[in-house]
């Protein structure tokens, strides 16, 4: 058995998917609230043998002992607004906690989310390199980076102690990653994702304005990636299991504007280009990452050989193979 934390959500659900089709005599167990709506239709076209709620997480645990291969710890609150921070310390640092506890005690191999928020405002670069002096520097802009930040310190210190360890584990530096079934996600959706119902009706991209001598409006730098190749990635570390365990990101190794992705859309629409920048709202101002670049260095030593999609290609998948068809979702 295969255990995906967040299974229901955008990088999880995708991650279902492909186990699925990848180990279909594997059985795979979900974790995650489905809430009210559609996030449900994240899950719809694939099979799954349990489903189990957070809460219901360590009773599920307990009764599976020597049954779960690995556990893909995907779950967390993945808004960058969000301010209720007991919240966020139960859901994403104890509850991550537990999971790298229980791993470690019963043998199963452990791939979680960290992230590229963990990087702040990227004064610091972006090397995931994993000392207690590279992560010391850096300085999370939000709540939400602040928690995966301190729980990738955790695991440093568990590891500096000689704690006992899952025997394989990778902490995953996702970047902007993009693709089908963010639907649920509401204004944490990708940039393309909200864009192609502005560019169907024929309005045009709105983008925000620079405040950044040099930088033009629409030249903020994002490491736009395809979750596709996040899955691979972990298909690859799961089919993998002598690679080192490590903190690794996880991008395209290559920074492009919001205005390169507008244009990709626009172009997946076969539209006319028209892009108006529109005024950041004050309140995010001086938490805005204007660049962000995955170093893909570790990950590519580690032994992950395959290209990453290039943004054109991947805004081109999503755009014609989901977004605009009936059944958007994967």
């Amino acid at each position: 058995m295969l255990l995906v934390t967040g299974g229901a959500g955008f990088i999880g659900s995708n991650l279902v998917a492909a186990l699925a089709e990848r180990y279909p005599d594997t059985a795979i167990a979900v974790c995650d609230w489905l809430e009210k709506g559609d996030k449900w239709r994240n899950l719809a076209k694939h099979a799954v043998d349990a489903f189990v709620l957070p809460e219901q997480l360590p009773a599920f645990l307990d009764s599976h002992r020597g049954q779960i291969k690995a556990v893909f710890h995907l779950g967390a609150i993945s808004s960058t607004t969000e301010t209720d921070g007991d919240r966020i310390l139960t859901e994403n640092f104890q509850l991550s906690q537990m999971l790298w506890w229980w791993c470690a005690a019963e043998g199963v191999r452990l791939i979680y989310a960290s992230s590229a928020a963990t990087y702040g405002d990227g004064r610091q670069g972006f090397d995931d390199t994993f000392t207690a002096e590279a992560l010391a520097r850096l300085r999370p802009l939000n709540l939400y980076g602040w928690s995966k930040h301190a729980f990738d310190r955790f695991v440093l210190r568990a590891i500096a102690r000689s704690e006992s360890a899952p025997p394989q584990w990778a902490g995953l530096k996702f970047f902007n990653v993009y693709g089908p079934n963010e639907q649920h996600k509401g204004d944490m959706m990708s940039v393309v994702a909200k864009l192609v119902p502005q560019l169907r009706r024929g309005e045009a991209a709105k983008l925000f304005r620079s405040y950044r001598d040099g930088i033009p409006d629409g030249g903020q730098q994002r490491d736009f990636v395809w979750v596709g190749d996040c899955v691979e990635v972990m298909l690859w570390l799961y089919a993998h299991p002598e690679v080192k365990s490590d903190l690794y990101n996880l991008g395209s190794g290559t920074a492009r504007s919001f205005a390169d992705l507008a244009r990709a859309t626009f172009a997946a629409l076969a539209l006319p280009e028209r892009i108006d920048y529109i005024e950041m709202p004050e309140a995010i101002r001086d938490k805005y990452q204007y660049f962000t670049e995955a170093n893909l260095q570790k990950l590519r030593a580690a032994g992950y050989d395959h290209s990453m999609t290039a943004l054109e290609e991947g805004v081109r998948r999503y755009v014609q193979d989901y977004l605009v068809q009936e059944d958007p979702y994967r």
